[in-house]
This record gives structure tokens, C-alpha cells and sequence, in this order.
């Protein structure tokens, strides 16, 4: 009897400290974004580790501090405003690592002219003296369009329709 209630608790426990960490990842994830839509671009750059990779396809990639302080900082250079929008962020806890996905809609001015950008956040997350960090972040875009245009066309050259 005092086993399986040793064992219950160790498994409650377990799960606690799962649901915490899920919890302070998603956390980090929404910091991320608060931090791009009030323009505190060089406070990106403690949320990854020293080492920490970012790949953001044709914008740019890079490993380390000084790459991601460039990087970060200088988004602010092209575009003016840019409010970002997060949802379905899953995460996967694997002890001291975790992987994750999320999908983006963006509204940022680029040159003065309002577009729409859609994409997917691929993660790898690590505990870092105790707290969650980015070790890798990947965006993939899906579309990146006036919003005159719209994304139709966008889709129909993706899908070979035009």
C-alpha cells in the first residue's frame, strides 16, 4: 500500500514538473512575440542560448550572441511595424530538452506598404542553469504578401496553378 502511494506520488510529481515546464516554454515562446510587436528587438537575444542557432530561410541565419544580436536588431532596419500573432504552439518535454512547433500570422509595413506573412516555428528548447531557452529556432515561411494582393496567387504559384 505505502509503495503504490510512494509511486503515485512520484508520478504526480513527474507530471507537475512536465505541465511546469510546458508551461514556462510556451512562456518563452509568447515572450518571443511580445518582444517583436513592442519593438524590444534586442531583448530577443537572452531568450536563446550563447551558442543558440536561428534560421529564418531567405531573412537570414546564424549561430551564436553576436549573430543574434545583429540579426534580432537589425529586423527593426526594414521593417517599421510588425504586430505577430502566435497559435497551436505543441510541445514536446524530454527531460532537460524539448522540441516544439507553432504557426505565425504576421501584419508587418515593409517600405510603407501593409503585408501579410504566415509560417511555421520549428524549436529545440533547452533548460539553461534552470530555465528555458531557445537552442534552435526555424521559421519557415508560408507567405509573405502585400495586402493588396493577398495570398491566392501566392498558393496557385505554389501549387503550380498558374
Amino acid at each position: 500500500m505505502a509503495a503504490d502511494l510512494e509511486q503515485r506520488i512520484k508520478q504526480l510529481e513527474a507530471k507537475v514538473q512536465e505541465l511546469s515546464d510546458r508551461e514556462a516554454i510556451h512562456e518563452l515562446r509568447y515572450y518571443y512575440h511580445e518582444y517583436i510587436n513592442t519593438g524590444r528587438l534586442s531583448d530577443i537575444v537572452g531568450l536563446f542560448t550563447e551558442d543558440g542557432e536561428y534560421d529564418f530561410s531567405h531573412l537570414g541565419k546564424g549561430t551564436g550572441r553576436a549573430a543574434q544580436k545583429k540579426f534580432f536588431e537589425g529586423i527593426g532596419n526594414y521593417i517599421s511595424t510588425v504586430k505577430q500573432f502566435i497559435h497551436n504552439h505543441i510541445v514536446e518535454v524530454h527531460g532537460d530538452t524539448a522540441t516544439g512547433i507553432s504557426y505565425l500570422e504576421a501584419k508587418p509595413v515593409y517600405k510603407g506598404e501593409s503585408f501579410l506573412v504566415a509560417g511555421r516555428y520549428d524549436d529545440e528548447y533547452v533548460r539553461h542553469d534552470g530555465k528555458w531557452k531557445y537552442k534552435k529556432m526555424k521559421f519557415t515561411p508560408y507567405f509573405m504578401v502585400p495586402l493588396k494582393e493577398g495570398w491566392a496567387q501566392e498558393q496557385k504559384l505554389k501549387m503550380g496553378k498558374v
